[in-house]
């Protein structure tokens, strides 16, 4: 009994001793859990949540959705939708994770799209992809890519007057090539600040190729010449295709040096293809390679959309200038078409449906003539014609971005 009592006189004796140690160390631990929670909540998004990013969060989700459900350019929607919603999800700045954070995953990705090494190998790929002949075969279709350059020199004179500086202009003018490789490649050398809005109209615009071109081909082409029959494209020899991107290059680049590293990979794609030794690098250059670059273009354009950045009257500016810029080129291959025509004897004439292929969304605007040639005529197959139009306005759009990166440069 005695053992009893003096046990318990010793441990009321400690707990008078510690207990308040105790009690202020729990303090502590609970005072340091609660910052702790604070600390986390403060870095999540609700917490840094601001409704222009929901504003961006639901453009992400409209391109993803146009890309799966409408099927216009999934391969390049689906990455910039997502690479939207990655870049637009609020943090607290400073743990390295954001796309303009130095640093960052995010960023490091990114510096492919800012110091313009993307577009050249994206444009190697579609090198390897792209079969000439029809544009061999008949080479005075070239003059309708060319025509169609005319919406990027008219939408420069258009950003100027908006208050651009002739750089920034001249970034923003070459949306209407509908290029969205040369686009990036031209905007990272003129006007870097304004990639991401140039770069997601570019690549925007090319997507809505099948919802922008035929109201303005059925508005400017008369039914009549809508069923003009051309002659089938001629045989083209292999010595043909192996000479065709040896002399184009030379040609394209004396003529316009400052495009060399976008039409150099382009041309020695091809020569990949047809030189018919180098299948295994024609083979990762347009499968491998293009697949990979495009899936971090995509992303990583997208995830540069980030709002507080993105959502600007100048962006706004440069959405409405690429619209008219992708409209008016669409429209000038369309009348420059007719106006050859003039020239043309009977059975020479070329159906102008053709002409809106100069933009150089390849294939989708060529598809486009094929399909409202269809509508007109359901026998009238204009697919390979206007093939020669499409790869002729991709060389004619580098050209042109050669031509402005060494006057504005």
């Amino acid at each position: 009994m005695k053992d009893n009592v003096k046990k318990i006189s010793i441990l009321l004796i400690l707990m008078v001793l510690f207990m308040p140690g105790l009690m202020a160390q729990g303090a502590e631990d609970s005072k340091s859990v609660w910052d702790s929670l604070i600390g986390f909540w403060a870095n999540t998004g609700f917490a840094n949540f601001e409704f222009k990013y929901l504003i961006m969060i639901v453009v992400g989700i409209i391109f993803i959705l146009l890309g799966i459900v409408k099927h216009w350019e999934p391969l390049l929607l689906v990455p910039i939708g997502f690479g939207i919603l990655i870049g637009n999800v609020p943090f607290t700045p400073g743990y390295q994770i954001g796309i303009y954070e130095q640093g960052s995953v995010m960023n490091i990705l990114y510096s492919g799209v800012i110091q313009g090494w993307y577009p050249p190998l994206i444009f190697l790929g579609i090198g390897a992809m792209t079969d000439f002949s029809s544009l061999i075969s008949n080479p005075k279709l070239m003059l309708l890519g060319a025509a169609a350059q005319l919406g990027i020199f008219l939408t420069f004179i258009g950003a100027y007057a908006l208050g651009f500086t002739p750089a920034q202009s001249g970034a923003i003018a070459i949306i209407g090539g509908a290029d969205g490789p040369t686009a990036i490649f031209l905007s990272s050398k003129l006007a870097p600040e304004l990639i991401g809005a140039i770069a997601v109209a570019a690549y925007s615009y090319m997507a809505l190729v099948p919802l922008i071109q035929p109201p303005i081909m059925k508005l400017l082409v008369p039914k009549k010449e809508q069923l003009i029959r051309m002659k089938p494209p001629r045989a083209v020899s292999k010595s043909e295709k192996i000479a065709f991107p040896i002399i184009g290059l030379l040609l394209t680049t004396f003529i316009s040096p400052s495009a060399m590293p976008l039409l150099g990979m382009l041309f020695f794609g091809n020569l990949l293809k047809e030189s018919g030794v180098t299948e295994r690098l024609a083979e990762t250059a347009r499968f491998a390679l293009i697949n990979t670059i495009t899936i971090l273009l995509g992303v990583t354009v997208g995830a540069s959309t980030q709002a507080d950045r993105f959502l600007t009257w100048d962006s706004m500016k440069i959405f409405i200038l690429g619209a008219l810029s992708f409209m008016i080129a669409t429209a000038a291959g369309l009348l420059f078409a007719r106006l050859m025509n003039v020239f043309l004897k009977e059975g020479d004439k070329i159906n102008p449906l053709i002409g809106s292929a100069g933009v150089s969304a390849v294939p989708d605007s060529a598809r486009v003539s094929q399909e409202v040639g269809l509508r007109a005529d359901k026998n009238n197959h204009l697919l390979m014609h206007a093939m020669a139009p499409n790869v002729a306005g991709v060389i004619g759009s580098a050209v042109a971005a050669g031509i402005l990166l060494s006057m504005l440069g």
